[in-house]
């Protein structure tokens, strides 16, 4: 059964204390995946994806995007997209269920010369401030304004124009929003500030592909010179380099022994060298990485940073990882405020974690033990996944909606690794 079917009731139980060992291929990035598929907004016709990940979330955005009018046939992976929007209104009652939802708004702006979206919805991790995708819009020459509940955003006569968007900090959602509104604006748009994760990289590529002018790719300045219309494209989205780097801890975690396939290890770099100082040896292919581990990890503090920084979505993961490390290990969060939300639960498990506004300090433990735990969000249950991984006994984990929103087929996957691990009411 695909995870988009799953029933909230039920859980998964881990029994922990088994070495992972094998090899795992690693699916299409849920991050790149989002933003390629609002795409078919303005791409009109013969517009495929592959590679793209069976998730909660892609069925979601699939579903908003055929109730305004695209046509989508979906495939093992792969997408084709077809039509125009027939209307610029989103539905509230799919929006209200995830963030990404507010990907939409420019490239049905620039459809549709007119867009209503409803604020979004999703993980409780802290605030994500739309105010960002609103000055993308009055940058480039919409005006604004909300009403009930709704951003209601217009063009003039002229449409679309190219202008400067300067960022105030680093976002990944603003900065797919200004490229994807910006490429069919009249004139050249200045980006500074952008965000250089390598999901807004694959976007900006697959524009590219379909015939528009950005330049600066990877960088935080980005020249885009506005074409009149994009052409047909198949695209294939970059690999999950969270979920990839979620299997490495795995194998950490477990003293495992690991191939992780289907990536691009120059995505995880600042990870890898994190991992290796925790005493897990990352051998570095061309498209995979094996990482295996022998003894408990040694303890190394992080920052989350934008990329090419240590990720956020990351930082939970690597928690699990250092609550059993030898020693004291400060993590410090400063993307999102709100994302130590899984430390009561890792400490149900016996973890030793002390929370002083952005920073938490960790004590590793000698030995988890397996509890029943609720995941509060997406990073979070997988950051329970590891923990029960490593605990000894039986965990019981709830609040699997979340799990389902990122993570493809991970039972399976963690189970042909040697994990035993359960889905059940």
């Amino acid at each position: 059964m695909n995870s988009f079917t799953k029933n909230n009731t039920e859980k998964i139980y881990i029994t922990g204390e088994q070495k992972l060992t094998g090899s795992v291929n690693i699916s299409g990035a849920k991050n790149a995946a989002l933003p390629l598929m609002t795409l078919s907004l303005i791409i009109n016709k013969d517009f495929n994806l592959y590679n793209v990940p069976d998730l909660a979330d892609t069925r979601l955005m699939s579903n908003l995007l055929i109730d305004l009018g695209i046509d989508i046939n979906w495939g093992k992976g792969n997408l084709t997209f077809n039509g125009k929007p027939r209307k610029d209104e989103a539905s509230y009652d799919l929006v209200r269920q995830m963030r990404a939802s507010i990907l939409v708004l420019g490239p049905l702006l620039a459809s549709k010369g007119s867009a209503k979206v409803p604020l979004p919805g999703g993980c409780a991790i802290g605030s994500r401030p739309i105010d960002l995708h609103v000055m993308v819009m009055e940058a480039l020459g919409a005006n604004v304004i909300f009403d009930r509940g709704f951003i209601i955003s217009s063009l003039g006569n002229e449409g679309l124009k190219g202008g400067v968007i300067n960022f105030p900090k680093v976002s990944v959602g603003a900065t797919e929003s200004a490229i994807m509104t910006a490429v069919l604006a009249k004139g050249q748009t200045k980006i500074f500030n952008a965000a250089r994760e390598p999901e807004v990289t694959d976007l900006a590529n697959c524009l590219n592909k379909a015939g528009a002018d950005i330049k600066g790719l990877g960088t935080g300045s980005l020249i885009i010179n506005g074409v009149k219309e994009l052409n047909k494209v198949s695209h294939s989205v970059v690999s999950d380099r969270i979920e990839a780097a979620s299997f490495a801890i795995a194998s950490s975690i477990t003293m495992g022994n690991v191939e992780i396939n289907n990536i691009n290890p120059k995505n995880l770099t600042e990870f890898t060298n994190v991992l290796k100082l925790t005493g897990s040896k990352v051998e570095i292919f061309e498209n995979s990485m094996k990482v295996s581990c022998s003894q408990k990890p040694k303890t190394h503090n992080v920052k989350t940073d934008p990329y090419p920084g240590f990720p956020t979505d990351l930082q939970a993961q690597y928690m699990a990882l250092m609550a059993i490390a030898n020693g004291k290990t400060l993590i410090r969060e400063t993307i999102f405020e709100n994302r130590f939300m899984h430390v009561p639960e890792l400490m149900r498990m016996g973890a030793k974690i002390f929370v002083n506004q952005q920073e938490a300090e960790i004590y590793g433990v000698k030995k988890l033990k397996g509890a029943k735990v609720m995941a509060s969000d997406l990073r979070a249950s997988m950051s329970l996944i590891l923990a029960a991984l490593a605990a000894s006994g039986t965990s019981e984990i709830d609040g699997l909606y979340h799990l389902d929103r990122g993570y493809e087929n991970l039972e399976d996957k963690l189970t042909d690794l040697g994990a035993i691990i359960k889905r059940s009411n």
